[in-house]
């Protein structure tokens, strides 16, 4: 004789399978990339974005290099534009849903060209740099037409998130109660109980 389970059982398993939330497809996670420049470089001015598209901001990250140093493709993908953009050397690699820029470049790669992730494009040009009198590569990262992204997330570099940030509503009720942090030297240490505002 076989089990069968209980219909209220059956209900629960049937709510809690529509209600779970759907795992994030691989396509939703970042992509993993490399940086543009070797070794590892110093970021100078980090990813700012504007409020909206035509508003001031800094639409990609400045990496510290210099004169004639090797720039390669952070992702795999197919150059598009690689020449001269208001005065400074552009190559930009479409990543089919995004897009990575590098500028200044002397590019070593003409448009069509299929590189892997790592691949050289050009060299770093002091000519139109962003941080002059020093040789800085400008690298953006963009979504679609104006979506313009933090290219350092690319490489495990961008913002870390600990808590969730939570805008003008309250905070749900499980966040609400906090410890009083532990001073020392008049610094408050540790962190609030059940991941609370510190």
């Amino acid at each position: 004789m076989a089990i069968r389970p209980a219909p209220l059982v059956t209900l629960l398993l049937t709510l809690l399978t529509l209600l779970a939330p759907a795992s994030a497809s691989a396509t939703d996670a970042d992509p993993v990339g490399v940086w543009p420049l070797v070794p590892e470089p110093e970021v100078v001015r980090g990813f700012d974005p504007p409020d909206d598209p035509w508003g001031a901001g800094h639409r990609g990250v400045d990496l510290l290099g210099s004169p004639g140093q090797p720039v390669r493709s952070a992702l795999p993908g197919t150059v598009r534009w690689a020449g001269v953009l208001a005065g400074r050397g552009v190559v930009v690699v479409d990543h089919h849903s995004t897009r990575t820029t590098y500028e200044p470049v002397e590019a070593t790669v003409a448009v069509g060209t299929r590189v892997d992730a790592g691949d050289r494009i050009g060299r770093l040009s002091p000519v139109g740099s962003h941080c002059l009198p020093r040789a800085c590569l400008h690298w953006g990262w963009i979504r679609g037409a104006e979506e313009y992204l933090d290219p350092l997330r690319l490489v495990g570099a961008g913002p870390v998130r600990l808590l969730p940030l939570w805008r003008g509503e309250p905070m749900p009720v499980p966040y609400a109660r906090w410890v009083p942090p532990l001073m020392l030297w008049g610094v408050p240490a540790g962190r609030p109980a059940v991941a609370g505002p510190w």
